[in-house]
């Protein structure tokens, strides 16, 4: 077994106040254990943006279940959205991050190694399982799986280093939407709004990684980050 990057019940606490209202279903907690047994598992990088971006990601594209889903839908009217006649499976957007396109389910296969039983490409709806799908998702994010530009492959190095925090345009990584404002957001785009989770997330990792190696009585200090519901976003860190 691994060892514990981070203190769980530090960043529930955190996350259940600044970004959940308060309490979580058990179908969240799940999903967010399940991500976090996967980095911990096998880390992608020493950076916690790598991380918080992730499930920043996942908060958006799944309607913050926190859970692999289908694709609203299921891909009708989109050319993914019908059943591929060699396999028999339809590529409609599954798992945290919505993979799509037979291409993109054998590339999965090829990258992490599965085959047989366990090809994605073959077995689409394995793509829903908590594993694979935090899988996909790290991997796909740090190679640059799902978008690229003239710069190259959309990654998470482009947007996050020791320095940088770009996360307003690290949306490029899964979709071009950053700049379009929802119906329900109250005038903040799609960018600002996984930016506001990133910076949560990031805040309840740090809370939790420092927890896990500080002495024992030590008190751990999170500082409360408020963003406001028009954009463009505005944050307010209130110190000690």
């Amino acid at each position: 077994m691994s060892a514990s990057l981070f203190n769980r019940e530090v960043f529930f606490n955190v996350v259940r106040g600044t970004l959940f209202h308060g309490s979580f279903t058990q179908q969240q907690v799940n999903g967010m254990d399940a991500i976090l047994d996967a980095w911990e598992d096998s880390p992608r990088s020493d950076n916690l943006k790598h991380l918080a971006y992730p499930l920043a990601t996942t908060a958006h594209e799944t309607g913050f279940t926190m859970a692999p889903i289908e694709e609203y839908g299921k891909g009708q009217g989109m050319a993914y959205g019908v059943s591929d006649p060699e396999t028999g499976q339809t590529y409609y957007g599954r798992g945290y991050v919505q993979l799509t396109w037979r291409d993109n389910y054998a590339r999965a296969d090829e990258e992490l190694n599965f085959s047989g039983s366990t090809s994605l490409e073959w077995h689409a709806e394995r793509a829903l399982d908590h594993y694979v799908a935090a899988e996909v998702m790290f991997q796909g994010m740090e190679e640059g799986w799902f978008r690229s530009d003239d710069e190259g492959r959309q990654t998470l190095d482009r947007y996050f280093s020791d320095t940088a925090d770009n996360s307003y345009e690290a949306r490029e990584i899964i979709n071009g939407d950053k700049s379009k404002v929802p119906s329900w957001s109250g005038g903040v785009s799609i960018g600002n709004l996984i930016k506001g989770y990133h910076i949560q997330f990031l805040a309840a990792l740090e809370a939790a990684a420092a927890a896990v190696s500080a002495p024992e009585g030590e008190e751990i200090y999170v500082k409360t980050i408020t963003i406001t519901s028009r954009a463009p976003i505005q944050i307010v860190i209130e110190e000690e």
